[in-house]
Protein backbone atom coordinates (compact mmCIF):
# COMPACT_ATOMS: atom_id res chain seq x y z
CA UNK A 1 0.00 0.00 0.00
CA UNK A 2 0.86 3.72 -0.93
CA UNK A 3 1.93 5.75 2.09
CA UNK A 4 0.76 9.29 2.19
CA UNK A 5 0.90 12.34 4.03
CA UNK A 6 -1.32 15.47 3.99
CA UNK A 7 0.34 19.33 4.20
CA UNK A 8 -2.14 21.71 6.26
CA UNK A 9 -2.00 25.46 6.16
CA UNK A 10 -3.65 28.45 5.57
CA UNK A 11 -4.00 30.01 1.85
CA UNK A 12 -0.61 31.62 1.14
CA UNK A 13 1.29 29.19 3.48
CA UNK A 14 3.66 28.20 1.34
CA UNK A 15 1.85 24.29 0.68
CA UNK A 16 2.07 23.98 -3.34
CA UNK A 17 5.38 25.79 -3.40
CA UNK A 18 6.94 22.97 -0.81
CA UNK A 19 4.84 20.16 -2.29
CA UNK A 20 5.86 21.07 -5.85
CA UNK A 21 9.51 21.10 -4.41
CA UNK A 22 9.66 17.87 -2.52
CA UNK A 23 8.00 16.31 -6.01
CA UNK A 24 11.23 17.61 -7.70
CA UNK A 25 13.46 16.16 -4.87
CA UNK A 26 11.56 13.10 -4.87
CA UNK A 27 11.56 12.34 -8.72
CA UNK A 28 15.78 13.18 -8.99
CA UNK A 29 15.81 10.44 -5.75
CA UNK A 30 13.75 8.05 -8.08
CA UNK A 31 10.64 8.48 -6.17
CA UNK A 32 7.55 8.55 -7.51
CA UNK A 33 5.59 10.63 -5.70
CA UNK A 34 1.92 11.80 -6.25
CA UNK A 35 -0.02 14.62 -5.22
CA UNK A 36 -3.89 15.25 -4.54
CA UNK A 37 -5.10 18.63 -4.29
CA UNK A 38 -7.80 19.87 -1.76
CA UNK A 39 -9.81 22.10 -4.40
CA UNK A 40 -12.27 23.33 -1.52
CA UNK A 41 -13.62 26.27 -3.25
CA UNK A 42 -14.35 24.62 -6.32
CA UNK A 43 -11.82 27.04 -7.91
CA UNK A 44 -9.72 25.05 -10.29
CA UNK A 45 -10.17 25.57 -13.64
CA UNK A 46 -8.71 24.09 -17.25
CA UNK A 47 -7.28 26.98 -18.80
CA UNK A 48 -9.17 29.21 -20.22
CA UNK A 49 -10.55 28.56 -24.56
CA UNK A 50 -9.16 25.18 -24.22
CA UNK A 51 -10.97 22.59 -25.40
CA UNK A 52 -11.00 20.73 -22.48
CA UNK A 53 -12.56 23.61 -20.78
CA UNK A 54 -15.32 24.15 -23.28
CA UNK A 55 -16.52 21.18 -22.34
CA UNK A 56 -16.51 20.95 -18.96
CA UNK A 57 -18.22 24.55 -19.20
CA UNK A 58 -20.94 23.11 -21.31
CA UNK A 59 -21.74 20.76 -18.86
CA UNK A 60 -19.87 17.74 -19.74
CA UNK A 61 -20.72 14.39 -17.03
CA UNK A 62 -16.91 13.87 -17.83
CA UNK A 63 -13.81 14.63 -20.08
CA UNK A 64 -10.59 13.34 -21.21
CA UNK A 65 -7.86 14.68 -22.44
CA UNK A 66 -5.14 11.99 -24.01
CA UNK A 67 -1.96 13.06 -24.97
CA UNK A 68 1.26 10.55 -25.96
CA UNK A 69 2.91 10.93 -22.49
CA UNK A 70 -0.17 11.74 -20.23
CA UNK A 71 -4.04 11.58 -19.89
CA UNK A 72 -6.41 14.09 -17.43
CA UNK A 73 -9.60 13.27 -16.32
CA UNK A 74 -12.19 15.79 -15.40
CA UNK A 75 -15.56 13.69 -13.61
CA UNK A 76 -18.17 15.79 -12.00
CA UNK A 77 -18.96 13.22 -9.15
CA UNK A 78 -17.80 13.89 -5.19
CA UNK A 79 -14.52 11.79 -3.94
CA UNK A 80 -13.58 11.67 -0.18
CA UNK A 81 -9.74 11.71 0.21
CA UNK A 82 -10.08 7.84 1.04
CA UNK A 83 -11.66 7.28 -2.32
CA UNK A 84 -8.61 9.12 -4.39
CA UNK A 85 -5.74 7.61 -2.13
CA UNK A 86 -6.99 4.36 -3.37
CA UNK A 87 -7.60 5.04 -6.43
CA UNK A 88 -3.75 5.82 -6.83
CA UNK A 89 -2.55 2.80 -5.52
CA UNK A 90 -2.71 1.37 -8.73
CA UNK A 91 -0.07 3.74 -9.88
CA UNK A 92 2.81 2.34 -8.50
CA UNK A 93 3.85 5.51 -6.71
CA UNK A 94 6.00 5.27 -3.22
CA UNK A 95 3.62 7.71 -2.01
CA UNK A 96 1.29 10.72 -2.45
CA UNK A 97 1.48 13.98 -0.99
CA UNK A 98 -1.90 15.54 0.08
CA UNK A 99 -2.31 19.34 0.02
CA UNK A 100 -5.53 20.47 1.56
CA UNK A 101 -8.15 18.16 3.79
CA UNK A 102 -6.82 19.91 6.61
CA UNK A 103 -10.34 18.39 8.55
CA UNK A 104 -9.27 15.29 7.53
CA UNK A 105 -7.46 12.87 10.56
CA UNK A 106 -4.61 11.71 8.25
CA UNK A 107 -1.49 12.49 9.54
CA UNK A 108 -0.12 15.99 8.13
CA UNK A 109 2.79 18.58 8.40
CA UNK A 110 1.21 21.96 9.28
CA UNK A 111 2.43 24.72 6.93
CA UNK A 112 2.90 28.93 8.28
CA UNK A 113 5.29 31.73 6.89
CA UNK A 114 3.91 34.38 9.07
CA UNK A 115 3.04 34.18 12.85
CA UNK A 116 -0.62 35.26 11.92
CA UNK A 117 -1.05 31.46 10.34
CA UNK A 118 0.49 29.97 13.59
CA UNK A 119 -2.78 29.17 14.33
CA UNK A 120 -3.76 26.61 12.03
CA UNK A 121 -1.94 23.67 14.70
CA UNK A 122 -5.06 24.00 16.23
CA UNK A 123 -7.15 24.08 13.94
CA UNK A 124 -6.60 20.44 12.86
CA UNK A 125 -8.11 17.28 13.77
CA UNK A 126 -5.03 16.09 15.68
CA UNK A 127 -1.65 17.23 16.37
CA UNK A 128 0.73 17.92 13.19
CA UNK A 129 3.20 15.06 13.03
CA UNK A 130 5.71 18.33 12.01
CA UNK A 131 6.21 21.89 11.03
CA UNK A 132 7.31 23.77 8.14
CA UNK A 133 7.95 27.46 9.41
CA UNK A 134 10.79 29.92 8.83
CA UNK A 135 12.98 29.56 11.78
CA UNK A 136 12.70 32.70 13.73
CA UNK A 137 8.57 32.00 14.23
CA UNK A 138 10.14 28.13 16.36
CA UNK A 139 8.83 29.93 19.02
CA UNK A 140 5.14 29.07 17.82
CA UNK A 141 5.67 25.43 18.66
CA UNK A 142 4.99 23.70 21.69
CA UNK A 143 5.78 20.66 22.59
CA UNK A 144 8.00 17.82 20.56
CA UNK A 145 6.97 18.41 17.30
CA UNK A 146 9.51 18.11 14.57
CA UNK A 147 10.45 21.47 13.02
CA UNK A 148 11.85 22.72 9.60
CA UNK A 149 12.40 25.56 7.84
CA UNK A 150 10.84 25.55 4.56
CA UNK A 151 14.56 26.07 2.66
CA UNK A 152 15.76 22.19 3.96
CA UNK A 153 13.92 20.07 1.33
CA UNK A 154 16.31 17.11 2.23
CA UNK A 155 15.37 16.75 5.34
CA UNK A 156 11.99 17.61 4.96
CA UNK A 157 11.69 14.72 2.53
CA UNK A 158 13.77 12.12 4.52
CA UNK A 159 11.26 12.45 7.30
CA UNK A 160 8.48 12.15 5.29
CA UNK A 161 9.91 9.14 3.96
CA UNK A 162 10.62 7.58 7.66
CA UNK A 163 7.44 8.61 8.98
CA UNK A 164 5.56 6.80 5.95
CA UNK A 165 7.82 3.82 6.47
CA UNK A 166 6.98 4.10 10.88
CA UNK A 167 3.41 4.83 10.14
CA UNK A 168 0.23 2.99 9.24
CA UNK A 169 -0.68 5.96 6.74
Amino acid sequence: MTGFIGFAGFSDSGKTTLISRLVGYYHEQGIRAGVIKHDAHGHYKEAVGSDSSLYIEAGAAATVVVSPESYVVFRRESKSLKQMVDALQSNKLDLILVEGFKKERHDQIALFRYSEQADIIHHLPKPPVAVVAPKELKEHISGNIPFFDPEDIASIAEFILVHIKNSDC
